[in-house]
């Protein structure tokens, strides 16, 4: 099984894109063959600062790597490094109908609210097949909302095909397990849309003090509390060990207590859950050089793969004699 996934450095990382994906993703890469990616040129329809994007897409790989993803074990390495990926990405286009791509809801969400998009965020997923079938993926994992984009894949890869031979391998969607959904500090989805994310590797101390002022309800101390709905507990789900998960699950329900208290618990849970990769992260900060060449190695290893598939594709399609 070769499974791929990509992820786009357009902010640092937080506990929903941990427990959300990139941990699912790292239980992944023991797979025969695992290829991740840092999607900065999909990163190109939000940022526009050159150099916050060059910092960004570094700060992914040391985050990565520091969180598990081992480079002996999966490949890693960064989008726009493998340009063959964008030669595949115009033989696709050719066959691409204007309506496949005016339903996919990125699209059409923003026109929708009138926003403008622009033409990179209306072809993004025609980019987005590329980056799969470039690799003969297997398994894709996605959350539900990535779903449409992996059947334009497959529908895209169909009809290439159906016109020039079997080019292409069908990939699979996994979906991402539905219990990472993670809240923010607001009680929403954990997002940088919505401002309310706890970052991975932000200062410990600036988090505990976001940690405290997580939005409660305003229940009496006194009344007992159903832990399964309690956005607070389910934070502390994610970081606390399962004997410390029951026992603040008997406190809620016993009642007689304040937020504040769980709020400290919580942010000493997450303090010693993230303490190995804030550690390992200091190290490979350290050693940005270190950091290139894993990178570097894993795009030499990526465009080889890449490679095979594109001329398998430019021999189909008549462009090479």
């Amino acid at each position: 099984m070769r499974v791929l996934s990509g992820i786009q450095p357009t902010g640092r990382f937080h506990w929903g894109n941990y427990f959300g994906a990139i941990r699912q993703y790292i239980d992944l890469q023991g797979a025969d063959a695992a290829y991740y990616f840092i999607a900065n040129l999909h990163a190109l329809t939000t940022v526009g600062e050159p150099e916050i994007l060059r910092q960004l897409t570094l700060d992914a790989a040391i985050d990565l790597l520091a969180l598990g993803l081992d480079p002996e074990r999966a490949v890693l390495f960064v989008q726009s490094d493998v340009p063959e990926v964008c030669e595949l990405t115009w033989l696709l286009m050719t066959g691409t109908p204007m309506g496949l791509l005016e339903r996919c809801h990125a699209y059409k969400d923003k026109k929708d609210k009138g926003i403008p998009a622009g033409a990179g965020l209306f072809t993004y997923p025609v980019l987005m097949a590329a980056d799969i079938l470039a690799y003969d993926a297997d398994t894709v994992p996605v959350g539900a909302d990535q779903v449409q984009h992996i059947e334009v894949c497959r529908d895209l890869a169909v009809s290439f095909n159906h016109n020039f031979g079997e080019v292409f391998k069908l990939p699979k969607p996994k979906l991402l397990d539905d219990s990472a959904k993670v809240p923010g500090v607001d009680g929403e989805k954990m997002s940088k849309s919505y401002n309310n994310t706890l970052e991975l590797f932000e200062n410990a101390k600036q988090q505990r003090k976001k940690i405290m002022r997580i939005v409660t309800d305003s229940r009496p101390m006194e009344e007992p509390k159903a832990p399964e709905t309690d956005h607070l507990f389910q934070l502390y789900s994610l970081v606390a060990t399962p004997e410390e998960r029951e026992a603040m699950a008997a406190f809620y329900r016993r009642g007689g207590f304040g937020y504040g208290d769980v709020k400290k618990a919580l942010a000493d849970a997450a303090e010693r859950y993230f303490a190995e990769p804030r550690a390992r992260r200091a190290e490979l900060a350290a050693q940005e050089g270190k950091v290139r060449e894993i990178l570097a190695d894993g795009a030499a290893k990526a465009r080889r793969q890449a490679g095979d598939v594109l001329r398998r594709a430019q021999a189909a399609c008549g462009i090479k004699m």
